[in-house]
């Protein structure tokens, strides 16, 4: 039998999903989420009005037992002012503990027509501070301050002791919001009273005697006051409370700031090379073949070509101070020859340096290295190398398989492991020589890349300086000139440029790529000077060995997966080597 189609439109409109199901749990879900969070702030609300209108009334009741007190008499037990309240009590209410703290301190005001020093009862009024702190899950506190004068000038003049005003201002004279100001026993170094006051100054009752101030705040410098046993003549002494006095310091701390120190030679090398594995760094060639990182006659069937040449692309340096070698690897067997050139652009054209400047550059040079350190580097800013290769036998030809220059440019070179000394032109006072006692004065060492990064210094004039003993001498700074000014919540940038009479700049490359070689062990020793140092390369492939006496040292280089290798190295001024370690097949 079947049902009418009215029947089916009804059974379908009448059934659910289960994504309609699914759908409609959550909207519900969010609903009741949304009144479950609303009611749970209601709670938390209603839970800390309770509270707080609870501390509120504690805090009042307080304060008027106080009131109804003698004024001699309100004050903290043992405390100055002394009197018959403790610091601090505990109460229960509605099932919640609330502390209660109790301040009371002097205050001086001139609205009464006299000021210190004239004034001879500084003591003016007291001032009474209650806290009620409650914790749990709405915990929270409330804080209430009331003035409580005395009735005559008798009874503001009963008072003992004195009044230490502190005030503190920033680097620009601005007083500093809520610095922590504690006064201790200069004896014992206990804190005996401490505020934050919002305004950066604070009066304290105390009773006549010496103490000691520290001021202090997070994020900021330290200023404190010293005593004699610490410094023979304190510039900021001790201050001493008077009977009946008023005694006024202040203090000047700031925002922290830090260097980041950079030790570099007033130099660095650079290099142009080419190992051959393709022609992209030849501008010209004839009668050569080019083939898997080697150079060598072409040839036609069996015989080479009796010769050819190939010149290398422009080598244009930046920065260039002076030249420093040509060198490259070849193999030349017997009956051939590789005869090496060095060409520069006469304006019109790429011509040999003449040898007036280059001696035998006209025949070819068939040694390596050539030193070119004594070209002129305005006449010979760019150059070009050529190399003519030749054979007597057509069977066999000769091979060239990297040729490299190398520069010395004005870039710097990070200098490892240097000792310096920072100080900064706050004095704390004298010894007993009549000395300067320096607040900061540091001997510091830069790290294996020659950096150093000094924090949590206060704003200062700071001089850097190094020992001549040391064999280094500080040659510039950047910025210049010393002494640096250090500004409040500053990271200053330095440079310190270092140099020696003898140092040595060692640069290790792979002998096959010619690239450099990251984390080589470098070790630098001669026996008869007691010298042994170790170093390793940066990502350069270079370190700098300074200082160093005029010698003859032993090197040795070893690095994973390369050969080890050692070589003598001869010093006498500022030297640079270029190292080529061979991979262990």
């Amino acid at each position: 039998m079947k049902l009418p189609i009215s029947n089916l439109k009804s059974q379908k409109l009448k059934s659910f999903t289960l994504i309609e199901v699914l759908v409609g749990t959550f909207l519900v879900l969010i609903v009741f989420l949304g009144i479950f969070g609303a009611f749970q702030l209601g709670l938390k609300v209603i839970g800390q009005s309770k509270n707080k209108i609870t501390a509120t009334a504690i805090a009042n009741g307080e304060i008027e037992q106080i009131r109804n007190l003698p004024y001699q008499s309100i004050g903290v037990i043992n405390g100055f002012p002394d009197g018959v309240l403790e610091a601090s009590a505990r109460t229960i209410l509605n099932n919640i503990e609330y502390k209660i703290e109790r301040r009371i301190d002097y205050l001086v005001d001139p609205a009464d027509g006299i000021v210190s020093p004239d004034d001879d009862c500084p003591n003016d009024y007291k001032r009474v501070e209650v806290k009620v702190f409650w914790a749990g899950q709405f915990g929270g506190q409330v804080a209430l301050i009331t003035d409580i004068a005395p009735q005559n000038l008798a009874e503001e003049c009963a008072v003992g002791g004195g009044i230490l005003s502190i005030s503190v201002f920033d680097a620009y004279g601005i007083m500093v919001v809520s610095p922590l100001i504690e006064v201790k026993d200069p004896d014992t170094d206990q804190t005996l009273k401490t505020a934050t006051p919002i305004e950066g100054k604070h009066y304290f009752s105390l009773a006549a005697s010496t103490y000691k101030v520290v001021v202090s705040k997070d994020g900021y410098s330290t200023e404190r006051t010293y005593g004699t046993d610490e410094i023979t003549t304190p510039a900021n002494p001790h201050p001493i409370v008077l009977e009946g006095q008023l005694t006024g310091k202040s203090f000047s701390i700031d925002k922290l700031s830090s260097l980041s120190v950079n030790t570099l030679s007033p130099f660095g090398t650079d290099s142009f090379s080419d190992t051959f594995n393709d022609t992209s760094k030849i501008s010209e060639s004839s009668g050569i073949l080019v083939f898997n990182g080697e150079v060598s006659l072409s040839k036609m069937d069996n015989p080479y070509e009796s010769s050819g040449f190939l010149t290398s692309i422009s080598i244009i340096p930046q920065n260039l101070e002076s030249w420093d070698e040509f060198f490259w690897t070849d193999s030349e067997p017997a009956g051939t020859e590789i005869l090496y050139q060095v060409l520069y652009f006469d304006e019109e054209n790429w011509v040999l340096i003449p040898d007036t400047d280059l001696p035998k550059n006209s025949l070819g040079f068939g040694l390596s290295p050539v030193n070119l350190s004594k070209l002129n580097t305005t006449s010979y800013s760019q150059l070009r190398l050529k190399g003519n290769l030749s054979t007597n036998d057509l069977t066999i030809s000769p091979t060239l398989y990297d040729w490299q220059v190398s520069w010395i440019t004005s870039t710097p070179t990070p200098i490892p492991n240097v000792k310096f000394n920072l100080r900064g032109a706050k004095i704390l006072g004298q010894d007993s020589n009549e000395n300067p006692v320096y607040k900061y004065s540091q001997n510091l060492t830069s790290d294996s890349q020659g950096q150093i990064d000094i924090p949590n210094l206060e704003w200062d004039s700071y001089t850097f300086s190094v020992d001549p003993a040391s064999g280094l001498d500080l040659v510039s700074i950047d910025p210049s000139p010393q002494p640096i000014n250090l500004s409040p919540n500053t990271n200053l940038a330095v440079k310190l440029y270092l140099d020696s009479q003898n140092s040595l700049l060692l640069t290790v490359l792979n002998s096959l790529t010619l690239e450099p070689i990251f984390a080589v062990t470098l070790r630098l020793y001669n026996t008869d000077l007691g010298y042994d140092l170790t170093q390793y390369t940066n990502e350069k492939g270079q370190t700098y060995f300074i200082p160093l006496a005029a010698a003859t040292y032993n090197l040795e280089a070893q690095a994973s997966g390369y050969l080890a290798f050692s070589t003598p190295v001869s010093i006498s001024g500022d030297m640079t080597k270029i190292i080529k370690l061979e991979q262990i097949e």
